[in-house]
């Protein structure tokens, strides 16, 4: 008893303590029905149906300029701790950073962290998946004009506390990085520039421990001025990776425009460079979106790029899509049109590059400010040439659907006067 008082007395004297203070959570549960997600279906294969549910604790703090930000959270199937269970441990830091505001433009962020630029393509939060995605960085942003601003961001990766020289094997994929990100804004433009050095370790013929670094660099931009929208994005790979070579190219734009207050139309494309599989050098010419909001692009059945694709035959996705929105309704139909860059041949066969088409139909629904619920299916109709790249049966019925519930109250604020 006397601790919990103790905790008590102290978190409320931090709140009174605080220039601001915000107190938020999230619980959001959601039903699947994977009936060829990611993958074509085996053929007379049953889909799994399963619910996930991401629950978060968010805390924001800030006195004499320090700003802290602490997300926990646990994500969970349903069903996957026993309901007798005494153990259930399964929480985490999404976020837990402190963000020292060393002046009106310039402060600097530690700990673990979203980044997320732009359109999300290169570096995303991620935020479809349950778990989402966050770093443990450090990031300046320094405020350089009106209406630009600049990022500097570091990482640097260990498995534990080792004190000899031992490989990286964490999933984050890279054992350090350096970035820098500048964007400004015009009248109805705004523009983007992003350099990323990522390294990556491995194991050498020699078994020393080496790491490479790739370099993506490349350019956003967007553009809104009344009905219309626009943007557009080319980046270039280069550098080495694994002790191979990178050469490799994305590049995408969209066009946007409102017909009326309710309807809007939309037409894009998108490229990914890939690699002949008839292509038997080392050299990585895939291009790589590496720490990207992937599900948002690309068909959201996730065949691409989405813990797969990597390295493959590259992408040109062309696509469109109608819109609905009124009121707390929105629904959206949006075709993809599937092919690929590079050859795709098996044995002595070569195959054609069309991949398929997939139909993405979502709706959504908001009841409240801190309540909403959303839904979607999607089909893929592949063709051979997917089946040489995914294996599964393109015949089959190869779909997804999904249900889910959002709560996202705040709970608490407070704010100095």
């Amino acid at each position: 008893m006397r601790k919990l008082l103790t905790a008590t007395f102290l978190f409320f004297t931090l709140i009174m303590s605080a220039q601001d203070f915000g107190l938020s959570a999230e619980i959001r549960p959601r039903y699947e029905n994977a009936h060829g997600q990611k993958t074509l279906l085996e053929t007379d294969a049953d889909g799994a149906n399963f619910i996930s549910q991401r629950t978060r604790l968010n805390v924001d703090f800030l006195y004499n300029k320090i700003r802290l930000g602490v997300s926990l959270q646990n994500v969970r199937v349903w069903g996957d701790v026993s309901t007798l269970s005494s153990d259930d441990t399964n929480i985490a830091f999404h976020q837990a950073w402190a963000e020292a505001i060393l002046s009106e433009k310039f402060s600097v962020q530690l700990g673990r962290q979203v980044i997320a630029y732009d359109n999300e393509r290169i570096f995303g939060g991620v935020a479809w998946a349950q778990q989402a995605r966050s770093h443990d960085a450090l990031v300046a942003h320094w405020k350089v004009g009106e209406k630009s601003k600049l990022d500097f961001g570091i990482a640097m990766n260990a498995d534990s506390q080792s004190n000899i020289a031992t490989p990286y094997t964490n999933a984050a994929g890279y054992k350090a990085f350096q970035y820098a990100w500048y964007h400004t804004d015009f009248d109805n433009l705004g523009l983007s520039f992003l350099l990323l050095n990522n390294g990556v370790e491995y194991e050498d013929t020699n078994m020393d421990l080496e790491v490479d670094y790739s370099q993506t660099i490349g350019s956003y931009l967007n553009y809104k001025k009344g009905k219309f929208n626009a943007d557009f994005q080319i980046y270039f790979q280069t550098g080495d990776l694994n002790g191979n070579s990178v050469s490799a190219m994305n590049v995408g734009g969209n066009v946007g425009y409102s017909l009326t207050n309710q309807f809007s139309l939309g037409f894009g494309a998108e490229y990914f460079s890939g690699k002949d599989m008839t292509d038997t050098g080392s050299d990585v010419k895939s291009f790589n979106p590496l720490f990207g909001t992937n599900h948002k692009f690309n068909g959201l059945m996730d065949y691409f790029y989405v813990g797969n694709h990597i390295g493959s035959v590259g992408l040109v996705d062309v696509y469109g899509h109608i819109a609905y929105k009124k009121d707390k309704f929105n629904a959206k139909l949006a075709p993809h049109f599937f092919s690929a860059p590079a050859t795709i041949q098996q044995g002595f066969t070569e195959y054609d590059s069309n991949l398929g088409t997939e139909l993405d139909l979502t709706m959504g629904y908001g009841i409240s400010k801190s309540f909403s619920i959303a839904a979607g299916h999607s089909a893929m109709f592949a063709t051979e040439s997917m089946e040489i790249l995914k294996g599964g049966d393109k015949d089959e019925y190869n779909s997804w659907t999904w249900l889910m519930v959002t709560f996202k109250p705040t709970l608490f604020t407070s704010k100095a006067k």
